[in-house]
């Protein structure tokens, strides 16, 4: 088992991804079309299913189980210490066709996981999107409701040492 991420390195990396970087009036570090916030970004942590709260910037348990096994058919998934896990709720784009609710998601997620890749980068972690998963196993594991989606999940660790 991989050391689990330093408490300041996953507060850092959550705020990165999808946090509130302007406060008047919600500003976020990835863009939404329309500002529908659509997207949920969920933690899978060795001590549980979290789902992240960017207004308090805090994580909420969502599950006390290691989602972890779930996030990915990969090997890998279950040693690294964090399994980002990526969530569309159509709700919020109720008012454009079902065609471009799923490409929006699809771009705002882009840009979440690219911020990822980013502070990874800066902070030496290794990170990887997958959309090789189950996705109704995953589905079950978050609670979603019907109109919520799981668009494709992130592992973040520790780069392997040669």
């Amino acid at each position: 088992m991989k050391a689990p991420l330093p408490q300041r390195v996953l507060s850092d990396l959550l705020w990165a991804a999808f946090g509130v970087n302007r406060a008047e009036g919600n500003g976020r570090t990835a863009p939404s079309a329309r500002d529908a916030q659509e997207i949920d970004v969920y933690a899978a942590l060795q001590g549980g299913l979290y789902i992240y709260e960017p207004y308090a910037h805090s994580l909420s348990l969502v599950a006390a189980v290691d989602a972890r096994k779930v996030t990915g058919y990969q090997d890998f998934v279950d040693e690294a210490p964090l399994d980002l896990v990526y969530v569309a709720d159509h709700w919020h784009l109720s008012a454009a066709p079902m065609e471009e609710r799923f490409a929006h998601s699809a771009v705002a997620v882009g840009a979440i996981a690219e911020n990822v890749y980013l502070y990874c980068a800066s902070a030496g972690l290794a990170t990887v999107v997958r959309g090789w998963l189950d996705r109704a196993a995953l589905s079950k594991a978050l609670r979603l409701s019907e109109h919520e989606h799981v668009v494709v999940t992130q592992t973040i660790g520790y780069p392997r040492m040669s």
